[in-house]
């Protein structure tokens, strides 16, 4: 597993949301490395992927849980991006945001309004909610970084950027305010 870097040189075979991914970093002149993979379906099967995002990082690479979650009426979305490790607690979150009965979200809700499907759910497929239906929510926790890793919109690629490229470059782009929480 290799890490490199910026976009893949040969695109030939890749989504039309994994090429949008990278064409809004390298507009925003972020600077990224990635690692392509085999599918990544779980945390689990995430840990060596994780190890080679940690290479040559002392400061650390936050490493995030994503989950698309509703309330129960299915009106309000949110993104939660977590540190992978830390466990989920519906009722603490629910008292944070102020909405009560969380679940997660129907895949089809994933895919209207953030073109990803499950396994793929990363903080970029907020750049294809033009509706703003999706609200962003960051344990702080994710913050305490100095480098975040996510997929970008599929999940056989992973990438490594600073975090404060995305919070003061990628997710303005976006124009996803996000909510700062504590789990």
């Amino acid at each position: 597993m290799e890490l490199k870097k910026g976009r893949p040189q040969d695109t030939e075979g890749r989504l039309k949301k994994e090429i949008r991914v990278y064409d809004l970093l390298d507009s925003l002149g972020v600077d990224y490395q990635r690692i392509d993979h085999e599918a990544a379906m779980t945390m689990e099967a995430c840990e060596e992927i994780d190890r080679a995002l940690g290479q040559g990082v002392e400061e650390g690479v936050s490493i995030c849980k994503n989950l698309f979650l509703c309330n129960r009426q299915e009106t309000e979305f949110y993104l939660l991006l977590m540190p992978g490790d830390k466990p989920f607690k519906t009722k603490d979150l629910s008292a944070q945001i102020n909405s009560s009965r969380l679940s997660f979200a129907k895949p089809e809700y994933m895919e209207k309004y953030l073109d990803i499907t499950p396994g793929s759910v990363s903080v970029m497929g907020l750049m294809n909610d033009s509706e703003k239906k999706v609200h962003l929510l960051i344990d702080e926790d994710v913050l305490g970084k100095a480098y975040f890793a996510c997929h970008p919109c599929i999940n056989t690629s992973s990438l490594r950027f600073k975090t404060a490229d995305l919070t003061e470059k990628v997710i303005p782009a976006m124009g996803h305010e996000p909510a700062l929480v504590k789990l």
